[in-house]
């Protein structure tokens, strides 16, 4: 009977056969221990961490930032808002597959309300809450400052969007006395 050598396994990452000593299973197949890092970060990965993409493997946040949902209202934990891409590990795949195009992408085409700012079709995931105009959230800002407003700070004039400090400022009573604090309206006898 002829003597067969056991073939020993390759790494999906460089090639070279992997001993048991140094062997690391994942993605359906072996890796050395010093291979088995995300291919876009080079964060060490371990079972708890790892994700497997067309062969390659990367950390959650990674292939999340590569290959997950992209744009306004997606990001890397409950609640947040996010656009990171991973662009400064070096991926080159940013930009969002499902972008629409030029035509829509102003959003004034689709049907449903549109916001007094910009124009725009106002979806309910983007919409301000506690209002019952439709503005878009990252619209809804007073008009000088600039400040992020809600239903307890928002003053409407004309159809614009001011914070109670600045509609006071240009519609709020003037003259002497007002608009200095408590206690200052004198009267000149």
């Amino acid at each position: 009977m002829p003597f067969k050598p056991v073939e020993v396994p390759k790494c999906l990452c460089c090639g070279k056969s992997v001993y048991a000593a140094e062997e690391v299973i994942a993605a359906g197949g072996k890796f050395h221990k010093s291979c088995f890092k995300c291919d876009m970060c080079n964060k060490f990965l371990d079972s708890t961490n790892v994700a497997n993409h067309e062969g390659k493997i990367y950390c959650r946040l990674c292939h999340g930032r590569k290959y997950g949902p992209k744009g306004y209202g997606f990001g890397s934990g409950a609640g947040t808002l996010g656009m990171d891409t991973g662009e400064r590990f070096g991926n080159k795949e940013c930009e969002m597959s499902n972008k629409p195009s030029t035509a829509v992408s102003g959003g004034t085409s689709g049907t449903g309300p549109k916001c007094p700012r910009c124009g725009a079709t106002v979806y309910d995931a983007e919409r301000a809450i506690g209002i019952t105009v439709p503005w878009h959230k990252s619209c809804f800002k007073c008009k000088d400052c600039n400040k992020s407003l809600d239903a307890t700070t928002v003053a409407t004039h004309d159809g614009e969007a001011f914070c109670k400090g600045c509609y006071g400022k240009h519609y709020g009573p003037s003259g002497y006395g007002f608009g200095q604090g408590a206690g200052t309206l004198s009267s000149a006898t």
